[in-house]
């Protein structure tokens, strides 16, 4: 099992530098400069004066050697300094990242807790009331957007409600509150994203998990489990379950990247200083620096999720431990 682990893991070095790779050279080729910003509206600004400003944030050496001087200092866990602020992207980055983790890991807790039981009872339950209402909320949880869904949670519950707040992670009175005050506080603030993030992936793993239950309940194995006498609650999350969850655990792992893609959208609705609010800042300025840095945390964090999705599958799957 460790061998694997080991083996997987150092597979993932050489796919993280091609992400890195690539990367580099297309936000490269994206028209504009960090210079324009600076400059663009400022008309006193002459052509020498861009181009010595270029030539101070090495915008003039060739792309190649810029990103060979750009993995040498990530190699060092230095990302540079922002072309924005001049602050070091690694600090802006750790003041973002903790509200972005709290927002998805509460996402995928969300889709494991809802999503897989909701897609049992599905398939146990075929044809009935119950599996075709899940039906109606897969189509709908692939089809609305989420941009769209968050306005109208946001009108319903934040303005003509007045439940939950709308904007930000907590309350200007923040600092006065009792430790469970802002424990609380924190959570009514991030219900909506949470919930919002979640929904499209919580139809589409109720969906999977369903297909999966189905073609196993209908195999030998648990048609003879149920001639020896077993209960049906034993059979279906004992022997049945435990089958039918691998596809549904790479599932999940594919669904790491959304989540944090995701987060761009709905950071910006919410205005919440997420990952994903910085990234679309970072974006807009042309911020190379951060854009990098901020690409190469969420490619860290999606070959990491889906390294965690082959140690559970590998758990789950035997023959994949002995190397069938």
């Amino acid at each position: 099992m460790i061998k694997y682990i080991i083996k997987r893991t150092l597979g993932l070095i050489p796919v993280f530098f091609g992400i890195t790779l690539i990367s580099f050279f297309v936000i490269h080729l994206a028209p504009g400069k960090p210079t324009d910003i600076q400059t663009s509206l400022n008309p006193k600004v002459s052509y020498e004066a861009r181009l010595r400003m270029e030539k101070l944030y090495g915008l003039d050496k060739p792309i190649h050697t810029r990103y060979i001087e750009w993995l040498k200092r990530f190699v060092k866990f230095d990302f540079g300094r922002s072309y924005v602020d001049s602050r070091p992207v690694s600090e802006k980055i750790l003041e973002r990242i903790p509200v972005t983790l709290l927002i998805n890991v509460s996402s995928l807790i969300l889709i494991l807790a809802v999503g897989i039981p909701l897609g049992i009872l599905s398939a146990v339950r075929r044809n009935s009331f119950m599996d075709r209402a899940t039906t109606v909320f897969a189509f709908v949880g692939f089809s609305v957007p989420e941009f769209w869904l968050a306005l109208l949670l946001m009108s319903l519950f934040g303005i003509s409600l007045g439940w939950l707040p709308v904007s930000g992670i907590k309350s200007l009175d923040f600092e006065y509150f009792s430790l469970f005050g802002k424990i609380l506080d924190v959570a009514r603030h991030i219900i909506l994203p949470v919930s919002i993030g979640a929904f499209g992936s919580i139809a589409g793993i109720s969906r999977y998990m369903r297909s999966s239950m189905v073609g196993i309940i209908n195999q030998d194995f648990i048609r003879a489990l149920r001639a020896r006498g077993l209960k049906e609650t034993d059979i279906v999350y004992k022997h049945a379950l435990k089958n039918a969850i691998l596809p549904v655990i790479t599932i999940l792992g594919l669904s790491v990247p959304g989540l944090i893609g995701g987060s761009v959208i709905f950071e910006s609705i919410f205005a919440i200083p997420g990952m994903g609010r910085l990234f679309f800042e970072s974006v807009m300025a042309r911020d190379y620096s951060t854009i990098m840095g901020i690409l190469s945390i969420g490619a860290i964090l999606t070959l990491l999720g889906n390294l965690l999705a082959d140690i559970a599958y590998s758990y789950a799957d035997p023959r994949i431990r002995c190397g069938f």
